[in-house]
């Protein structure tokens, strides 16, 4: 494999897992756009989607669906995964953080470690601290020349991510609720003075950003071939870590420090000796967020303050 396939084979892996982290940083990056709550329990979301979705092709799968119609499977999968999130999503912000909405910003924040590590360890009593191991419903790949080679699940998860990022700017830019969201995250006053409703403009935020960890969760799942129960936190900080480096609070900044992550972490595994690449990915992506929050608090696209969503 010559120098410039190789560089494209490793962009190639750095977008796929960087779809992933913009999936997971839009919903950090949105419920900050509104009530400027890191909610540190994302990533757990996205862990229970991927145990979600393989409960669910579990059960698909005893019914034989999935050797009759992969698509269908799939689409099952991601909307049962989708609205379970989405419930979770919405009971957090109901229980944890809407009866703190006027405490001091640090008791919402300690509120948020606690519901994540609380996620994680009851996932772990339900579900058992093994690794689940997830089918592989995608096999095989197309190559793109010689050496470079895409594989059906990289395809599969960068026009889903892509799809979904589209809908959500369509959702936000066009929509009565999407509307309703930005006026929010201006002024929460003055939109409830105009008859928006924020709490649930606020619990929508939620909805959606879980629903999107979700289908990240099952991506991960798929890709990877296994999921356990302390997935969401280390996804979780690199999500964080992307919101940061786009500029918390601001859509397309998620979206692009996703990517950028992605394709860090990529080259750093791709190009740093083994077995130290892949031991110190993820001290490239941290150390990212450090060089960042010290040269450029606001993010490659700055923190959007007049309209953060």
């Amino acid at each position: 494999m010559s120098h410039l396939e190789y560089l494209v084979q490793q962009l190639i892996n750095g977008l796929t897992i960087g779809a992933v982290y913009a999936l997971i940083a839009l919903g950090y990056t949105m419920v900050y756009g509104i009530i400027e709550l890191i909610n540190f329990a994302h990533g757990e979301i996205y862990m229970i989607g991927a145990y979600v979705g393989i409960i669910t092709l579990a059960f698909l799968t005893s019914y034989g669906l999935t050797q009759t119609s992969l698509v269908l499977t799939m689409g099952i999968v991601l909307i049962v995964s989708m609205v379970y999130c989405s419930a979770y999503g919405f009971t957090i912000e109901r229980i944890a953080y809407r009866p703190l909405r006027q405490a001091p910003r640090l008791s919402p924040l300690i509120t948020a470690l606690g519901m994540s590590i609380f996620l994680q360890n009851y996932v772990m009593l339900t579900q058992g601290a093994r690794d689940k191991f997830f089918p592989a419903l995608f096999t095989g790949g197309v190559n793109v020349g010689e050496e470079i080679r895409i594989s059906y699940i990289q395809a599969f998860i960068m026009v889903i991510s892509v799809l979904l990022m589209i809908a959500l700017q369509l959702f936000i830019k066009n929509t009565k609720l999407g509307k309703a969201m930005r006026a929010t995250a201006q002024d929460k006053k003055m939109a409830s003075l105009v008859g928006i409703n924020i709490d649930r403009v606020i619990s929508t935020t939620f909805i959606v950003g879980s629903s999107l960890a979700a289908v990240a969760g099952i991506m991960v799942g798929m890709y990877y071939g296994l999921v356990n129960f302390v997935i969401g936190y280390v996804a979780g900080l690199k999500a964080f870590t992307a919101a940061v480096l786009g500029g918390i609070g601001n859509i397309a900044g998620a979206m692009l420090g996703g990517f950028l992550l992605g394709m860090l972490e990529a080259f750093a595994a791709g190009y740093i000796p083994p077995p130290h690449g892949a031991q110190y990915k993820d001290v490239f992506a941290f150390a990212i967020l450090v060089i960042v929050l010290i040269f450029r608090p606001s993010g490659l696209l700055g923190e959007q303050v007049a309209e953060k969503v």
